[in-house]
């Protein structure tokens, strides 16, 4: 449906206009400095290709050694604390208050007043993380049951004994979030979202280092300090880029003006993004009291779902963020930019989101068995993280447009409104969760794992809730954002039709020779068809072909 964009319905406060022209907000010197946000955004859809590529090819070594059991349960539920601090930490947050200022000083000419500012960021990062690492690997019983109330026995002390492996090598993890901030101000994307493909090797080579032979447990023990000595590595490969921008590195504390602004930035994100994390933690609590294989099912699932969400959600988002955030002018200019901005990025998500949530409805036992069958994971296995995944595919649209929407808040330097809807987000995932995941197998005559796959359609439900209320408090501020809901069930139909063709190609084609019953060729053939059929149904029905959408989601600032 076609809304309207009236300069009438905008009520963005005037000083919003005057407070973006006075300060260039967040980076929009760098966008006319550096290199083109369209190939900032291909770069950053490169970098992190290659790093869930790689994270794929580990999950499925992971899947070969462990399957579905309750040393996977631990290792799933050991990596998940630890990565809190990450999360909260990370790059997201660092990279919404740092840049701005770090920025917008080199572009003033101000290179060793920039370098400072980043220096005490880094000490005062380093020393807070320091302390957050000793607190969390000295509380980290108290924080399994917190986080895996469920776990007993042998998998809680397992999980313990990963937990405090893992806790230092997530400390520099979070370091590495500050040299993405620095290397990003300086139009170095790629680097910054490519080095975790050190560390998923890291942790795949450690497999191998005990691999064939021992027990699982010591095993795990093993691939927990890879994943330290990765940590390292992601760290060491980006320092030295780094220092080059910031010569001569002292590494003092200096609490400017600058630095306090950093800080002030850092807190309302880093709060949001805390909220918005605790989401997936209630799904991992709820889990652990489900039977064992639940918790890693789950986790196998959120690894295939988080990648149409970071390659199409979290890349349109962070490369329209400094665009919105670049845009001056009048209440009303400011207000019909947004608007087309964030009618085309949903277009743009949507285009590659809605056949990503129909293949994990309907050919999602085809993508797990071509990731992870193999080894311990079993047939049975596949089914059962097919079901998980296909729960995610009610949320996923949603999700992913939703970051979209909370980067335009951001834009608008509102921090609260995408605060106060996480919060909902995660009282409705409690309580949704609590409902559909641990009553109701039972009483539909399901076995009690099956209540894993409540757990993501519960949380689908309350990223759509989210959703629903982003975009109506957005409307209140810029006016309605031109949608087409003809066009979106378009790509449903084009998306299923696909799929559908897909299947039915190779039940009756393929099937049929043995070569192309195993799991890998069985995927690449049925899925590429899949994904051709899509562009082919996409074109017929006038939607788009492969080009233009490829081009539109690389698409600038013009």
């Amino acid at each position: 449906m076609a809304e309207s964009d009236k300069a009438s319905k905008v009520t963005i406060p005037e000083e919003v206009g005057k407070k973006q022209l006075a300060e260039g907000m967040a980076s929009s010197t760098t966008i006319e400095k550096g290199i083109p946000s369209r190939a900032a955004a291909a770069m950053v859809a490169a970098g992190i290709l290659l790093s869930r590529i790689a994270g794929l090819i580990r999950d499925r070594v992971f899947a070969h050694f462990f399957g579905n059991s309750d040393v996977a349960d631990a290792f799933r539920a050991a990596l998940r604390i630890p990565n809190f601090l990450q999360n909260l930490f990370g790059e997201g947050v660092l990279s919404a208050s740092l840049i701005p200022v770090y920025a917008r000083l080199r572009a003033e000419g101000k290179d060793e007043e920039a370098s400072q500012v980043a220096e005490a960021i880094f000490v005062l990062l380093a020393l807070t993380t320091a302390v957050l690492v000793a607190v969390g690997m000295i509380a980290t019983p108290w924080l399994i049951d917190a986080i895996a109330p469920g776990f007993h026995g042998g998998r809680r002390e397992l999980t313990i004994q990963l937990v405090r492996i893992l806790f230092p090598g997530v400390g520099l993890l979070v370091l590495c979030a500050w040299c993405l901030g620095i290397l990003n101000s300086h139009r170095k994307f790629f680097l910054s979202y490519a080095s975790p493909v050190i560390w998923n090797l890291a942790i795949i080579g450690a497999f191998y280092v005990r691999g064939t032979h021992g027990e699982s447990y010591r095993l795990a023990g093993i691939v927990a300090w890879g994943a330290v000595v990765g940590s390292v590595l992601q760290f060491a490969v980006q320092l030295p880029v780094v220092l080059r921008f910031l010569r001569p590195p002292t590494l003092r504390w200096q609490a400017s003006r600058h630095v306090r602004t950093v800080v002030r930035n850092f807190f309302p994100v880093f709060v949001a993004r805390g909220v918005a994390q605790i989401s997936a933690y209630v799904d991992q609590l709820l889990a652990s009291f489900l039977p064992i294989g639940a918790v890693a099912a789950l986790s196998y699932a959120q690894t295939i779902y988080m990648l149409p969400v970071s390659l199409f959600g979290m890349s349109v988002s962070a490369a329209e963020l400094p665009a919105m955030s670049s845009e001056l002018g009048s209440t009303e200019e400011i207000a019909h930019a947004l608007r087309d901005r964030l009618a085309r990025g949903l277009e743009q998500i949507s285009y590659f989101v809605v056949p990503s949530a129909v293949a994990f409805l309907l050919l999602g036992n085809v993508v797990v068995a071509t990731i992870y069958l193999s080894g311990a994971f079993g047939a049975g296995d596949v089914i059962y993280v097919w079901g998980t995944l296909a729960g995610s595919a009610v949320g996923l649209l949603a999700s992913t447009s939703g970051r979209l929407y909370s980067s335009t808040f951001y834009a608008l330097r509102d921090t609260r409104t995408p605060l106060k809807f996480a919060c909902i987000r995660v009282v409705l995932t409690l309580g949704l969760g609590y409902a559909l995941a641990l009553p109701l197998p039972p009483r539909l005559g399901l076995e009690r794992r099956w209540g894993v796959v409540g757990l993501t359609i519960s949380a689908g439900i309350a990223a759509w809730i989210e959703f629903l209320l982003l975009r109506r408090s957005m409307r209140k501020r810029i006016g309605r954002v031109p949608l087409s809901s003809t066009r979106l069930l378009k790509l449903y139909a084009a998306a299923i039709l696909g799929s559908v063709a897909a299947i039915l190609l190779y039940q009756f084609g393929l099937r049929h020779v043995a070569f192309f019953t195993r799991p890998v060729i069985r995927g690449v053939l049925e899925l590429g068809t899949y994904g051709l059929l899509y562009l082919v149904f996409s074109y017929w029905l006038g939607i788009s072909t492969v080009g233009s959408a490829l081009r539109t989601l690389q698409r600038g600032r013009r």
